[in-house]
């Protein structure tokens, strides 16, 4: 097995988070709440109450998970620590934290016990207090027109399916809780960033975008997948300070890049690279809870062939069509069907299928080739929340059912753009049984890529006033990752280039 180069250095350098950000998401959320009580004719009285999460032991045994912050707590208080409850006063817009109380042995096995001004200090907000001492406080200080109502978080995740937990603290019973209003008030929060919240994930697209080409580079066939995953991990912690992933790391190679979401424990990354082979290396690092969700595909021996040129250029095209597309007003839905069109048309036109592309549309033959949908909101959450606010349904038809999201651009969020082709035994095989979209294939040019698996492309994607904004910066076109593979640096530079005999413009 080649051993890989030394690791170069990074460029970047972890940004300092200033507490000022989670102040003006509680702002946002304040502001909204207002606003939706007023026009439902409510009293502007209460407190938003929500509990932060708890540290968990690796089932009976007493080994502790490392901790990550819940969520929706996470964007509105930004604690890094288990245990807290935070609140939210309607009224005055003030921030109330409790902490745990620790016990003294605390301090010798874990570490210093911080005083609640360090708290106070630490998160910027506006008063805090132990939790055992959530009732008292809310009977004391918040009853001046009765015992406040409490605006407890309870709602579904459209791309789990799971509900969020809502606050429970002893004594809650005597107050009186909603448990419907606040989730798609402060879902619908998250859906679009602030400047602050812009610059975290841009980091994280930054410090991701330079690992995906450092294991790029030092990718070779006789290695293992895991060894590429290494690679990212270590890059993301050693230089960007990111000691979390957004999720599992998706390192495919051979007929594994098929399976949309390898690298799980059955799947664990694990197999040997072989000399031309495509890999599909899908990771994302997270930084103070922002993330990024990244795709890089090329083939392990740094050459792209014939066919493998074929498939990445046919995805190449449909990812940069649909981020030529974005801006707000736009349908997700149709921007799913661009790309499902634009990768038929490339296929046509290599004979891999036939017929009339608008009848392919209609047998949702696109779904064989990109069973998962375009893409998803990012930031908190690798699948952030907001995909089906009520009103939106689920599409039903193949493909479709898969999109997290068919929502109308808005200025503000942030979406991935994620377009891929995959040779899937398990859709191919029902496609050449049918009868309708069996005489689309050409199945002598299918049987090529049998073992081929599959090439996705996958950017994170800003959507501004009048259109959008790649954060991710990867080399993407066939000759630029040749080049950077070759050793040379990223981004390629102009001078370095030159244009060969099809038109393509290639670094010398």
């Amino acid at each position: 097995m080649a051993a890989p180069s030394p690791s170069a250095p990074s460029s970047l350098a972890p940004p300092e988070v200033p507490m000022e950000l989670h102040a003006g998401n509680r702002n946002r959320l304040v502001a909204a709440l207002r606003a939706h009580l007023s026009a439902s004719g409510r009293p502007l009285h209460g407190l938003v109450l929500l509990q932060g999460g708890e540290e968990q032991t690796r089932y009976c045994t007493d080994h502790l998970e490392l901790f990550r912050q819940e969520s929706y707590f996470a964007y509105l208080f930004g604690v890094q620590e288990p245990g807290f409850y935070g609140a939210i006063d309607i009224v005055s817009g003030q921030s109330i934290l409790f902490a745990p109380r620790l016990p003294a042995d605390y301090a010798v096995w874990m570490g210093e016990i911080k005083p609640l001004s360090y708290f106070k200090d630490r998160y910027k907000v506006d008063m805090v207090f132990f939790v055992d001492e959530i009732a008292q406080v809310l009977e004391d200080r918040f009853s001046d027109h009765g015992k406040p109502l409490l605006f407890v978080l309870y709602g579904k995740n459209t791309d789990s399916g799971n509900y969020s937990k809502p606050a429970s603290f002893e004594g809650m019973e005597k107050f009186d809780s909603d448990l419907s209003t606040l989730h798609p008030i402060l879902t619908e929060c998250r859906v679009i960033k602030s400047d602050m919240e812009l610059t975290l994930i841009q980091y994280a697209n930054d410090v991701s975008s330079e690992a995906h080409i450092e294991v790029m580079r030092r990718a070779r066939p006789g290695m293992k997948e895991y060894q590429l995953e290494s690679i990212f991990l270590h890059h993301v912690y050693m230089y960007g300070g990111c000691r979390h992933c957004s999720y599992t790391c998706i390192c495919a190679t051979g007929e594994n890049s098929s399976v949309l979401h390898y690298g799980h424990a059955a799947a664990p990354n694990d197999r040997t690279l072989n000399d031309g082979d495509m890999a599909l290396m899908d990771m994302g690092a997270e930084y103070h809870y922002y993330g990024s969700d990244i795709t890089c595909s090329y083939p392990i021996n740094g050459k792209f062939n014939s066919n493998q040129t074929v498939v990445y250029n046919a995805v190449l095209k449909a990812h940069n069509a649909v981020i030529a597309h974005m801006r707000p007003g736009v349908n997700w839905m149709d921007m799913h069907k661009l790309a499902e069109q634009t990768i038929l048309e490339s296929l046509k036109n290599e004979r891999i299928i036939h017929g009339d592309v608008a009848d392919m549309m209609d047998e949702r033959l696109g779904a064989v080739f990109m069973p998962h949908g375009l893409g998803h909101l990012l930031g908190i959450d690798t699948h952030d929340p907001g995909g089906y606010p009520e009103g939106l349904e689920r599409p039903k038809e193949p493909g479709l059912s898969s999109l997290r999201t068919i929502r109308e651009l808005k200025e503000g969020m942030v979406i991935t753009v994620e377009p891929g082709c995959y040779f899937i035994d398990a859709l191919l095989v029902p496609a050449r049984d049918d009868p309708v979209s069996s005489k689309f294939f050409n199945w002598e040019e299918i049987e090529k890529y049998k073992n081929f698996g599959g090439v996705r492309i996958e950017s994170d994607v800003y959507v501004t006033s009048h259109g959008c904004k790649n954060l991710t910066n990867c080399p993407r076109e066939t000759w630029e990752i040749e080049t950077v593979m070759a050793g040379a640096p990223w981004p390629v530079c102009s001078s370095t280039a030159t244009v060969t005999n099809n038109g393509l413009t290639k670094a010398s």
